[in-house]
């Protein structure tokens, strides 16, 4: 994670403040999505790395979702700040590959997906402290079939709020809160990759009341609010593309 400031010609005085330790090779789960909080912290969520044991050992940040300050310092009130077994940056472990994060505007609470292994994406409210279980429990299975436990057997973990089976491969998301769309109005909009689409989900509270598709015949990477209302969608593809949705081209 870097800061720098927007000059005329690209990004000057650029500074590194954080990074996922250890380093590892490989090309797979990075994860990684940002979302600055009401008190002005910072939420990366981070992916697992395709590890599997390590997500659950605090010492090291796979599988994590951390929260700093914008210079890149430790808030004192996270969750395990004074522990010598714990890194201070976490906020909550237990993830997979987390490629979206939201923070919900009325609350002010981060909102996060995470892609589950065969089955099992998942939607959560990420708690301080709290263990998400993974690689422990699961909606999904391995991908050569092995059964994993499901979350409610191992009641010492959160849950979800959410799941799809089968997948929808989750990435950015983001809280419509405009009247140009109203039909979409205080609805969450998740990217999905494999599933193509904008995954619009009817909310009560912090339960889903609702689920829509609307198919976009391309991979979603992200999904945003433009100022005008409108709504920006980035493909994953070879021609890339950035797409926008009006209340004369969106399903009603």
């Amino acid at each position: 994670m870097a800061r720098g400031k927007l000059g005329e010609s690209g990004l000057d005085d650029v500074e590194l403040i954080f990074r996922q330790v250890p380093k590892i090779n490989g090309n797979l789960h990075f994860g990684s999505r940002l979302a600055f909080a009401p008190d002005g912290t910072l939420f990366i969520t981070l992916g697992e790395r395709f590890q599997f044991t390590p997500v659950q050992d605090l010492s090291n940040l796979f599988g994590k979702i951390v929260r700093i300050n914008p210079d890149g310092t430790v808030p004192k009130d996270n969750p395990f700040v004074g522990r010598k077994d714990a890194r201070p940056e976490i906020w909550s472990y237990g993830h997979r590959n987390s490629e979206g994060a939201a923070i919900h505007p009325e609350t002010g609470k981060l909102w996060e997906n995470e892609f589950g292994p065969k089955g099992g994406d998942e939607l959560n409210i990420p708690q301080a402290g709290k263990n998400y279980g993974w690689p422990v429990v699961s909606w999904g299975e391995h991908y050569d079939g092995r059964k994993i436990p499901e979350p409610p057997t191992h009641p010492e973990f959160a849950d979800a709020i959410y799941h799809w089976n089968p997948v929808i491969s989750p990435s950015g998301m983001t809280f419509y809160t405009a009247a140009a769309i109203p039909a979409w109005r205080c609805n969450l909009l998740i990217g999905g990759l494999s599933s193509q689409a904008i995954v619009r989900l009817t909310l009560d509270g912090e339960t889903v009341e609702a689920e829509d598709r609307i198919p976009m015949a391309a991979h979603i990477r992200y999904v945003v609010q433009a100022p005008d209302g409108s709504v920006y969608a980035l493909t994953d593809e070879g021609d890339g593309k950035i797409l926008g949705l009006t209340l004369e081209n969106s399903p009603k």
